[in-house]
Formats: C-alpha cells, structure tokens, sequence
C-alpha cells in the first residue's frame, strides 16, 4: 500500500458513513475506480466542490484494502458553462450515465475516457442538441464493441431496400431480412445517423429537425436494448 496518482472524470458520488461520501470516476488507465473522499460532507471539506459529477481531475490516492482514499484532488477542467444550461446538465448527466454503465473496474478505457471528455467539452462549448446526444450514444456503441449497422443489413449485408431496424439484430435491415419488433424508417434517417455516428462531437452537421428526434430516438433505444438497462436521464428530457 503507498500513494499513486491517477485521473479521471466525476461519474456520480454517494454517502459512506457518516460524513464521507465514495466517489466513482472514470479514469483512462484504471477504467472505473471508486474512491473515498474523507469529510467531503462537513461544511468545511477541505474538497469543497471539486469532486463534483462532470469534473475532470486529477487525484492522489492513498492504496486502500477495498477503497483508495483521495488524499488530493486538483480541478483540470470544471465544466462550468454547461452547469449553468439545464439541458446541457441532462445531456451530461445522460452521458455520464451511460459510460458509467460500460465502464470497467481495472480495465484501461482510454476510448471511452476521450470520448466522455468531447462530449462534455461540446457541451462546455455550447454546442448542445439533440444530435449531439445521438452521436455521443452511437460513438459509445461502437466503443464497447455493438455499433449498429448503419449502410448495410445487419442480416446479409444488402446495401438496398434498408427500410427497417431491428434493435436486436444490430442495425437496419433489408425487406428480405425482416423479423419480429423491427422498426419501420423513414426515407433519409438511417443517412442522417450514419452521419452522426461518423461526425466529430465538435462539428456535427447541421440538424434537421425532421430527423433529429427520430434519430435520437433510435440511438437511445439501441443503447437501451444492449445496456440492458434505461437511461434515466433523458426521461427527464422527454
């Protein structure tokens, strides 16, 4: 047991004890770690808000048996123009959310790491919409390994006829390849996600309103369908 450093960006925190609270971040070496911050609920926590959801710091621990303890904590980026925008604090909670449900314990996550920190960075930016939540969800599929087929079927890899898509079979699929629960699509969205799936999170084109719901829609019932699990923050949005 000794002393390391590490870093990483504030997923959620929860109390312990009676005046400590654990914190679980994740970190692009450790993947997601869960840590003890010492009094951080006194009124003169010596962390004061720097262990706040979205924070992107930087840690001293001290090894624990169970638990690190955080022993020092420097703010690298605080985020604070999203915090003041309510959309953009449940579009962070939504991402938060999700990495914090693929996140691994001692697994290195450097994709999915980089890819919280442009999203919350196009957030801090200004640069919220709906899309961006539709990018980020599909950038996080293709992460952890289950991005949906976009411009293909998912079934037979027909580049025509893609007039449907099924959750459970990876993406769209063709006339010939249709099974129970697909969904019927419109002329045009499976382009518009494909291109958001593609799109870097800071220039993002333009939004079609005719799509944008739609698409964020199916990005959210996708990830849904492979989590296993709802996001809770976006039912706040709707």
């Amino acid at each position: 047991m000794g002393l390391k450093h590490d870093q990483g960006i504030v997923l959620r925190s929860y109390p312990f004890g009676e005046a400590d609270r654990v914190v679980v971040l994740l970190s692009p070496n450790s993947g997601k770690v869960r840590t003890v911050a010492k009094g951080v609920r006194k009124t003169k926590s010596r962390f004061g808000g720097r262990l706040e959801p979205f924070t992107h710091v930087d840690l001293v621990l001290y090894e624990g048996r169970n638990l690190d303890t955080i022993t020092q904590v420097a703010v690298l980026e605080p985020f604070p123009r999203l915090r003041a925008d309510l959309d953009a604090v449940i579009a962070a909670g939504t991402m938060v959310e999700a990495a914090d449900a693929v996140a691994q314990e001692e697994e290195s996550s450097v994709r999915l790491f980089l890819l919280l920190q442009r999203g919350l960075r196009a957030l801090e930016a200004g640069k919220f919409a709906p899309d961006l939540i539709t990018s980020f969800l599909l950038k996080l599929a293709d992460v952890v390994g289950v991005a949906p087929a976009l411009v293909q079927c998912a079934s037979c890899g027909r580049l025509d006829g893609l007039h449907r898509f099924s959750f459970g079979a990876g993406g769209v699929v063709c006339d010939a390849c249709v099974v129970e629960g697909t969904v019927r699509l419109r002329d045009g969205i499976t382009m518009y996600l494909a291109g958001l799936a593609e799109a870097d999170l800071s220039a993002l084109p333009v939004s079609d309103v005719s799509f944008s719901g739609e698409a964020m829609g199916i990005a959210r019932r996708f990830v849904e369908y492979h989590l296993d699990r709802k996001l809770t923050s976006l039912a706040v949005m709707e």
